[in-house]
């Protein structure tokens, strides 16, 4: 395990120039202090690592070093024939680059790794579209994503409810999630306003209806990481959704089940680590208060949990579940009724 931490280190070196100690510990998931160790081992290796003192410091190759431990074994040659999904690659007007990167791929492995290809097409299929969905790529992804390639700003036209709106793009990158591509943005802002990440938009693919790439690059800003990016717009989005608040009480088999009818598994788990726990009936409860869409969202994703769950508040939804309830219960009164 150390010796391929050692190499990784070396190459993230090798590959980024000069990373400082907390960037290769976040790298290789290790102490700052197991990486000053290992910077000393390969020293002693006589691998020329220099350490750049003060606060701006860091470590670096020496005289433009480069290893040559760069062949792959047979779990990183699987790894990275798993690590494209065939449908994005297609839908991005890929499938030809990727199938030629894969045969040099091939052409350049040990021949005893040869079958890394097929072993993993046996062993792992991605599938990104979701269920019940029939995974048509947008039309126009091809054209935005050569912009997004080439850093080329675009003017769209974009349809927002029952209006088209025209919009200048700068496009940074292009997401895949649950079938549905989205495109990361940024509204070119005034020469008098810095750029920020309060310019930047979402915008689905699927609801483009024109896009006109421009012979005007535009300079990236530093520091922008598409993953990070998402991952906060996609929770802030998630949040936004939840508008309004219940309150439940939840049997201990209703608190197990909640995150898994509730949309929002993170917030369902927050309830519940906030929530009152008691005895009532001789039975453990919890009552949570719970953020919901809407109370008519709320009511479908409750109500698959039964008798496990009592809505508490607001009034009117606990007077839906006391309906829904009565005329289950005149279904089910009498079992000799059952049948057509």
């Amino acid at each position: 395990m150390r010796a391929a931490r050692l190499i990784r280190l070396v190459l993230l070196l090798q590959n980024r120039r000069a990373m400082t100690a907390a960037e290769l510990a976040a790298e290789l998931e290790v102490s700052r202090r197991t990486v000053v160790r290992d910077v000393a081992a390969l020293s002693e290796a006589g691998v020329p690592v220099y350490a750049d003192r003060g606060r701006a410091g860091g470590y670096r190759l020496i005289g433009g070093y480069r290893t040559r431990l760069t062949g792959l074994g047979r779990d990183e040659a699987e790894a990275l024939f798993l690590s494209g999904v065939p449908s994005a690659l297609r839908d991005l007007g890929l499938a030809d680059a990727a199938s030629a990167a894969e045969l040099k791929v091939l052409a350049a492995l040990d021949p005893h790794l040869g079958d890394a290809r097929r072993s993993v097409a046996q062993r792992f299929h991605l599938d990104a579209p979701g269920w019940w969905q029939e995974p048509t790529a947008p039309q126009l992804l091809p054209r935005l994503a050569d912009a997004v390639w080439d850093d080329r700003r675009v003017t769209v036209r974009y349809r927002r409810r029952d209006t088209t709106v025209l919009r200048t793009l700068e496009p940074y990158g292009l997401v895949l999630k649950a079938g549905v591509w989205y495109l990361a943005a940024r509204v070119p802002a005034p020469d008098t306003e810095p750029p920020g990440e309060g310019a930047f938009r979402v915008y689905r693919v699927d609801r483009l209806v024109s896009v006109v790439a421009e012979e005007e690059r535009f300079g990236r800003e530093e520091g922008f990481e598409l993953p990070a990016f998402w991952a906060r717009r996609a929770s802030a989005f998630a949040r936004s959704l939840l508008r309004e608040e219940v309150v439940v009480r939840l049997t201990e088999s209703g608190a197990q089940r909640l995150r898994y009818v509730h949309s929002d598994r993170t917030a369902a788990d927050e309830a519940l680590a906030a929530g009152e726990r008691t005895e009532r009936g001789g039975r453990n409860v919890v009552t949570v208060t719970l953020p919901v869409e809407s109370l008519d969202v709320a009511f479908g994703e409750l109500f698959t949990l039964g008798p496990e769950v009592e809505v508490l508040a607001p009034d009117a939804l606990r007077e839906r579940f006391a309906e829904a309830a009565r005329r289950m219960a005149a279904l089910y009164t009498d079992v000799r009724r059952a049948g057509p």
